[in-house]
């Protein structure tokens, strides 16, 4: 699946030419997370914010959006890079190639400096001063093309011309501006190139818990596995570590009108969507897994299409979550349930095209829409009413 975000949407008529266009589609999600850190802060220590006066634990939304954005990625097979090392990525695919490790230097410099830019160079020529977000395939794209000028970067190589644009700058810039699924889905900040900004159709809020926690201590110790003298008999290495543990509210949303002007057509929006939201649900940050192996799922997902706004229910806890007999996820369960109808009453049911939930509870809960069997469920439901045909268009 390839795009390229410049063919314009075929128009095809919605099954209910009346009814509200939908624009939004909202995932709030309950999980719980056992005793872990996924997300640490510059000491080590978990994430924080103080919300209705308690201190929670955060999980930042650049940390869930990662793993999200990666197991999109591998579920549509296309890759995006963030990296400062294109010039050094270039000139290395180049002396694989056989050329000189000089003149592919040059050539991997002269990618950037060609593009006439304010995008600058540093470290020697070998990265980039701004953070570049492109597809995976742009490298062999930027490869071809100084391969087509190899006579005259070795001409100028070790002279003073080096250091002037000598490659073509608009196809260049052609690739720099390329785009696949994976950023029409999350954006991309590239100010340097003139149309290479995009718009990221995705929105995800800081995780936080729906009560008051503390951190928690670990001190633990490695032994030394070589054999020790008795006088020598203990830790290798003592340290501590710190930990916590809760149910986190996430929110995240899809801007479906920026999904469609990101890419070609609805066929692959609704792909994408799919995908997302799919990634989303079942993502985790990956920081200290192999020590805690905190591997949860969501206990409740609730989606919901609408025309009007995005609308996040993060106020449902402003109130911090007092733990009973069954702990917090239920009470948190029941929060949410409650603050949504209240929302819905407010607000009105206007703007709503779809809303529905799954959840680990046999409870029905009146205020989250229809009860579906599964996350799989939910999300065919939700994609198919932001799309109620295949094809259909929502420019």
């Amino acid at each position: 699946m390839t795009t390229n975000g410049t063919a314009t949407v075929t128009t095809v008529a919605e099954a209910d030419p009346g009814s509200p266009r939908p624009r939004f589609l909202d995932l709030h999600i309950l999980q719980t997370l056992p005793f872990s850190n996924v997300n640490r802060d510059d000491l080590g220590s978990p994430k924080t914010v103080t919300y209705g006066g308690a201190t929670r634990t955060r999980v930042s939304s650049q940390a869930w959006k990662r793993p999200t954005r990666l197991a999109v990625e591998t579920r549509i097979g296309e890759r995006a890079q963030r990296t400062r090392r294109l010039p050094l990525q270039i000139a290395k695919a180049l002396m694989e190639r056989g050329w000189p490790e000089d003149l592919a230097e040059l050539a991997g410099a002269q990618v950037i400096r060609s593009t006439e830019s304010k995008l600058g160079l540093d470290k020697g020529d070998r990265s980039t001063a701004s953070l570049l977000f492109l597809p995976d395939t742009a490298v062999g794209s930027l490869v071809t093309l100084a391969e087509e000028s190899r006579d005259k970067l070795a001409k100028a190589l070790g002279t003073k011309a080096a250091e002037k644009p000598l490659l073509p700058k608009e196809p260049i810039h052609d690739v720099l501006r390329s785009r696949n699924g994976s950023i029409a889905l999350f954006g991309r900040m590239l100010a340097e190139i003139p149309g290479a900004g995009v718009d990221g159709a995705v929105q995800v809020a800081h995780a936080f818990t729906t009560h008051g926690t503390s951190v928690q201590a670990d001190f633990f110790t490695a032994v030394d596995d070589v054999d020790q003298w008795a006088t020598d008999a203990g830790s290798a290495h003592m340290n501590t570590a710190e930990y916590s543990s809760g149910v986190f509210y996430r929110y995240a949303t899809l801007d479906l009108h920026d999904l469609a002007k990101n890419i070609s057509d609805a066929d692959t929006a609704r792909e994408l969507a799919t995908e997302f939201a799919t990634a989303f649900i079942q993502s985790l940050p990956s920081a200290k897994k192999t020590s805690t192996a905190p591997h949860s799922i969501p206990d409740l997902v609730h989606a919901v299409v609408r025309s009007d706004r995005p609308v996040s229910l993060a106020a449902a806890f402003e109130e911090p979550v007092r733990a009973k007999s069954t702990g917090w996820g239920r009470p948190s369960r029941v929060a949410l349930d409650a603050y949504a109808a209240r929302v819905g009453k407010l607000l009105g049911t206007a703007g709503v095209t779809y809303g529905a939930y799954a959840s680990v509870d046999d409870d029905e809960w009146q205020g989250l829409g229809t009860r579906v069997d599964s996350y799989t469920a939910l999300v065919d439901g939700a994609v198919s009413a932001a799309w109620p045909k295949s094809g259909s268009d929502l420019s």
